[in-house]
Parts: structure tokens; C-alpha cells; sequence
């Protein structure tokens, strides 16, 4: 029998690694930039926050530093070590580590965490002096259209889409500060458009990205809210020749503890 993965107590998600494999791996295969600004150097500690299933937490251990990967998803660990990853499950808000670190990365993962002070607190804790933080995450704007769109489905099924999916997406100024109010010292943040082509479709997109929204609904009633969200993006999502680009919103920063 197979087994039901996890959801995510803040958010509802379920977290699928072969889902999320055929239709998210865009994550780990469009962070070149974040990854570019992290720097990784031989024989660094480096904390890899949100790695799921460990896809670029493995890329980044080939620069020859030493990772750790740490994922609240059972699952997505799961899939980590199969790839022979060193990783632990922890939930962001209570990282257990002190002064480990040399750095800590993060990518396409801190938009999914609501109590952003007991994270970026534990982050600061857990670097060494000096230790920088880098990562990237979704910003102001992000997948608009696609969350316009569902607000206005579920509205007559009495699903407040937006508070459901506790999606944190903050703008430069309103991380900065966060940022600074636990101790760091922003080097760099920046908005940055990066519309992202969809291969399998919205509706792939949706069901593995807003899982924890739509099954708020009975079977039949998602399939419904499904088909009218996706006409709803049609128009502006989608291209002449059935191409789909979400429009993603990213925030990329690079902030060091003193």
C-alpha cells in the first residue's frame, strides 16, 4: 500500500518527491544566480535550509564543502538520503545548531514559513562570526495572477485562498528590516522578476505547489475550481501554442552576522 505523505501542519501541503520531481525541479535547476551569490568554497560548513530532496544541496556539496541539509518534510529527506546526502529533519522555527556554520543557504524555501522571526533568529545562531546568509526565496509579486485567480474561484466555496496557503511573499524593505532586527547586516536584496515556463501545465503547477488550498474541496468541487482557475490564466499565462509561464517574483539576498 502506498503511503500518504505528510502534510505540513502551517500550510497543509503534502510534499510528493516524485510530484515534485516531474513538476517542480525548476527550483533547483533555475538557482545558478542564488547559488552563484552563495559562492560555495572547499571545506566550508554550509547549512542547506529547505533542502527537499536534496537536488541542489547535492550540486553545491560537489564544490567540496562540507553540507548539511536539514528539511521538516519526512519525505523530502527521505529522497535526500537517497542521493547519500548528510541531512536531518528539523523544523525551520527551532534550528537546534550554535555558531556550526560558515554559511547558511537557502533557495525557493522560506516563503513557506509564517513565523519568519524564529527562523531567521535560529538561522543568526547557527552561523559563525563573519557567516554569511544567502537565499532566495518568492517576493513581493509573486505568482500574482496565479493567487489573484484562485481568490476569486474558492471565494464561493468559502476557501480564503490566500490565508490558506500562508505563502509569506515580503518586498526588499519589509526583509531588510526583519533581517537587520535579529542581527544582520544586509549586504545585498533585490527583487527580481523571473517568469518561469511551466512544461507540464498550470494544472500540474497547481496541484503540487497549492495542494494544501485545493483539498479544502471534495473531489468533485476541486475539479470544477481546477478547470475555472485555469481558464481564468489561459489569457495571460499561456501562449498561443499552449506554452505556460508562471510568473514568479524572486528575492535574492546576501546578509552576514557581525
Amino acid at each position: 500500500m502506498d503511503t500518504i505523505p505528510p502534510r505540513d501542519t502551517t500550510t497543509g501541503q503534502t510534499w510528493n518527491t516524485e510530484a515534485y520531481a516531474a513538476n517542480g525541479r525548476f527550483v533547483a535547476t533555475l538557482a545558478s544566480s542564488v547559488v552563484a551569490l552563495l559562492a560555495p568554497q572547499p571545506g566550508e560548513h554550509i547549512l542547506d535550509l529547505g533542502c527537499g530532496d536534496g537536488a541542489l544541496t547535492e550540486q553545491l556539496a560537489a564544490t567540496g564543502a562540507v553540507l548539511l541539509g536539514v528539511d521538516a518534510s519526512s519525505t523530502m529527506i527521505s529522497a535526500a538520503r537517497q542521493r547519500n546526502l548528510n541531512v536531518e529533519q528539523h523544523d525551520a522555527t527551532a534550528l537546534p545548531f550554535h555558531q556550526q556554520f560558515d554559511a547558511v543557504f537557502s533557495n525557493a524555501a522560506l516563503h513557506w514559513i509564517t513565523n519568519q522571526q524564529a527562523v531567521l533568529t535560529g538561522v543568526h545562531r547557527a552561523l559563525r562570526s563573519g557567516g554569511r546568509f544567502v537565499a532566495e526565496m518568492g517576493g513581493q509579486g509573486n505568482i500574482a495572477a496565479i493567487r489573484t485567480a484562485l481568490q476569486a474561484v474558492l471565494a464561493p466555496y468559502h476557501v480564503d485562498a490566500e490565508a490558506t496557503a500562508a505563502s509569506f511573499f515580503p518586498s526588499p524593505a519589509t526583509y531588510r528590516h526583519l533581517l537587520e532586527s535579529v542581527g544582520f547586516t544586509v549586504q545585498s536584496i533585490d527583487l527580481i522578476p523571473r517568469p518561469t515556463p511551466l512544461p507540464n501545465g498550470m494544472d500540474s503547477w497547481l496541484n503540487t505547489f497549492r495542494n494544501g488550498v485545493l483539498d479544502h474541496l471534495n473531489p468533485a468541487a476541486r475539479a470544477t475550481a481546477l478547470a475555472a482557475t485555469i481558464a481564468l490564466l489561459k489569457p495571460v499565462l499561456c501562449d498561443a501554442d499552449g506554452n505556460w509561464t508562471a510568473d514568479y517574483v524572486r528575492l535574492r539576498f546576501h546578509a552576514t552576522r557581525s
